[in-house]
């Protein structure tokens, strides 16, 4: 590490060009190639995955997106009034003829099914378009032309409601602007500076940040050529990107501005901090990128990407932080203090660093008093956490957007006007061999219509062919519900099985529902072993750094209360509703299937930064004086600073997200801000020392044995420079550990 950091320190410009060199070149090569992200949750093997393909293979043509156009009259009119239809009319055909749109249909047509499209009062009425590409791939510029024809003064005159639903047309709904990253851009830089109190000092993180995430930003946008990536995992990966880069650089910046503090030549100090705290960033991102990767082991194609690009995202931070930032830190030179701290250090010369204030009161707080703050923590913890036990995994659809949306508004338009099922039909594809089959496949249309939770089942459609048959069933509940999910069981089971009896037809139950329903059981059964494996390569790292068995199995329960209490904070706010309009996140729905994977995983790696980050001065501390309370008191002391200051930034970041306009990327923002708020203020620095002062010398325990089978590593070197003074604590009742001055490194 002090190699790397003494070359980019001497060629700083080089190491900053070549930066700069891999932004630009990646932000060049993604716009030329265009984005090609894949919401692709179809999990091969699956029933839906079946009926998806035996449809796609049956029908041709059928892959486009399809959206919808739904139109109310006002009062006293319906939407066969001659008005109403010349204008829908004529808006229909406009949006037929423009580019990308494959095909109209609407209600007006002379086929059977046209007056399915009327609803039985006669007021609501809607239309299927159909792109002629899925939505992932309809440039967002076609997709608008079809809103701009379909709400326009013309067609809404009089008081007609026209709205716009469908995958491609909330294409048109996306933030253009990245408000959320310059929210917490600015949060960031201001918390910063007042830990600095020098400007060009608290520019510098947000800079190697910046560099590092848009560079992540547009190679995430190219690698989806490569693999399927979700279209939100570039503005995961920022989210993420954002909080560590930042924090790592906060820490090496820190651990710099010490060095100079105590007169150390700036190119010396910038080289020291990265060969101490440069070591320990390194190792929590590596921390970060394993528990990210741990998705793989689900082996789902709809997460490889979201992991590979997160992961790409944290070791392109590491990699700022410990090659850029040097090199800026010895271009600001003694700039990194303040004026105050200038002018001081010139007057009096290097001063003995003391850890003062509120952190060594509390410090010495939780040592008098671990059982009741213990018991106060824990209670937190299962109180948040206890929403979690309500947790219904699901998708949202457009039916969770914000009521002022257009998509929003025909989801409930359609709901009023056709049942709530409208929004979600189920597809039953069949697979036919003979004259026979075809009966089966029409008797079954009538016994899926006969069916307890149908609203509506179509007639059996075949294709040219005739060995495919299709058919529609609208569920008399919305797509979210659980009585959907519970009639999709109920086909799969009982009607489709009988109806394959004595004839050679194989059905599958498909659609968007059934589909979201087999993603989320197919995660929910891979969960343990995915959890198993987070924690396990965790525990692995932690007790090959720390050499104890107490630190990683403390760290592993602390781990998962963070993610139990998080995830209660977001059923809270998005299955119950909390709050979650006002916020503007639109009204109350499941929470995303996906969610808890990619959780599990960023949490576990955020709180082994600050586990490594805690117990790596404390167990610093422990081989130097084998002493406990000495050990938590100091590591306390010493970083409690640093990472309140860094989990202050990250939650700021965190929330910023909240404003970006996507429910998922909400959740997310406000899963991360809640876990990490609750890892840094309770866990870290009351739970976790609490528990180390009840424990004493077996936090450190390990077999001998083991201990000899073990290869050493170290963290975080310490400087090697003389030691200050914690100022001596008063002797208390609580402790029997004289008053003295405790030794405290930088």
């Amino acid at each position: 590490m002090a190699a790397i950091a003494r070359w980019c320190i001497r060629h700083r410009l080089l190491a900053v060009l070549i930066w700069l060199l891999a932004l630009g070149t990646t932000a060049v090569a993604a716009g030329a190639a265009g984005s090609a992200f894949s919401n692709d949750y179809e999990v091969p093997g699956t029933e839906s995955g079946k009926a998806h393909a035996l449809l796609r293979e049956g029908f041709h043509g059928q892959g486009g997106d399809t959206d919808t156009i739904v139109w109310r009259a006002p009062e006293h009119q319906n939407a066969r009034t001659p008005d109403i239809e010349q204008r829908m009319t004529r808006a229909l055909g406009t949006i037929a003829g423009l580019p990308g749109v494959g095909s109209v249909i609407g209600p007006y047509g002379p086929g059977p099914g046209s007056a399915a499209q009327i609803s039985p009062d006669g007021r609501t009425a809607y239309a299927v378009v159909t792109f002629d590409r899925q939505a992932d791939s309809v440039p967002k510029a076609q997709a608008k032309a079809v809103v701009d024809a379909a709400k326009n003064p013309t067609t809404e005159a009089d008081g007609l409601q026209v709205e716009l639903g469908g995958r491609a047309i909330g294409l048109t709904e996306a933030p253009a602007t990245h408000l959320a990253e310059v929210i917490g851009v600015v949060v960031a830089a201001l918390v910063l500076f007042l830990a600095f109190g020098s400007l060009a000092a608290s520019l510098l993180p947000i800079a190697t940040a910046l560099v590092s995430v848009g560079t992540a930003y547009f190679g995430i946008t190219l690698l989806g050529h490569a693999m399927a990536v979700a279209d939100f995992a570039p503005m995961l990966g920022t989210l993420i990107g954002l909080g560590v880069g930042i924090d790592y650089a906060l820490f090496i910046v820190t651990r710099h501005r010490k060095a100079l503090a105590r007169g150390v030549p700036v190119e010396e100090a910038a080289e020291n901090a990265v060969a101490t705290t440069g070591r320990a960033v390194v190792f929590a991102g590596a921390t970060v990128c394993i528990a990210l990767l741990g998705m793989l082991v689900l082996r789902l194609n709809f997460l490889n990407g979201v992991a590979i690009a997160a992961s790409v995202t944290v070791v392109l931070t590491v990699a700022a932080s410990v090659t850029l930032l040097p090199a800026l830190l010895s271009w600001i030179g003694m700039r990194a203090l303040s004026r105050r701290e200038r002018r001081r250090l010139a007057a009096e010369g290097p001063l003995p660093e003391q850890t003062t204030g509120f952190a060594v009161r509390w410090s010495a707080f939780v040592e008098r008093h671990p059982k009741l703050l213990g018991i106060v923590a824990t209670t937190v913890m299962v109180v948040l956490a206890l929403p979690t036990l309500s947790l219904h995994l699901g998708t949202s659809d457009q039916g969770n957007n914000p009521a002022t949306s257009t998509t929003r508004q025909a989801y409930d338009l359609l709901a009023d006007g056709f049942g709530p099922g409208s929004n979600g039909p189920l597809a039953v594809v069949a697979r036919l061999d003979g004259a026979g089959d075809r009966l089966a496949a029409e008797h079954l249309a009538q016994a899926l219509g006969k069916t307890k939770g149908v609203a509506s089942a179509g007639p059996a459609v075949f294709n040219r062919g005739g060995d495919t048959a299709v058919i529609t069933v609208v569920p008399d509940s919305a797509p979210q519900s659980r009585a959907t999910s519970e009639l999709v069981d109920r086909l799969r089971e009982d009607v489709v099985p009988r109806a394959e009896r004595g004839n050679s037809m194989e059905a599958h139950v498909g659609g968007v529902t059934a589909g979201y329903d087999d993603f989320a059981e197919v995660i929910v059964g891979k969960l343990p072993l995915f959890v198993t494996v987070v924690v396990a390569l965790g525990c692995v790292l932690l007790l090959l750094a720390f050499r104890s068995i107490g630190i990683p199995l403390k760290a592993a329960a602390m781990n998962i209360a963070a993610v139990a209490s998080s995830f209660g904070v977001v059923v809270a706010v998005f299955q119950w509703g909390w709050g979650s309009e006002l916020l503007g996140l639109g009204s109350a729905g499941p929470i995303e299937p996906f969610l808890p994977v990619i959780m599990v995983s960023v949490l576990f790696g955020l709180s082994m930064d600050y586990q490594v980050f805690l117990v790596s001065r404390m167990y610093e501390e422990w081989l130097e004086t084998g002493d406990n309370k000495r050990a938590v008191r100091v590591g306390l002391a010493e970083t409690s600073r640093v990472i309140n200051s860094a989990a202050v930034i990250m939650i700021s970041v965190f929330l910023a997200f909240v404003l970006s306009g996507d429910r998922i990327i909400a959740m997310f923002g406000i899963a991360l801000a809640a876990a990490v708020a609750l890892d840094a203020f309770v866990l870290r620095t009351l739970l976790v020392p609490a528990l180390m002062h009840m424990l004493g010398g077996a936090n450190w325990w390990l077999p001998a044995w083991l201990d000899r089978r073990l290869p050493r590593i170290s963290i975080e070197p310490p400087d090697h420079h003389p030691r200050g003074k914690l100022p001596a604590q008063r002797p208390s009742e609580d402790s029997a550990e004289p008053a003295e001055s405790v030794p405290v490194s930088s």
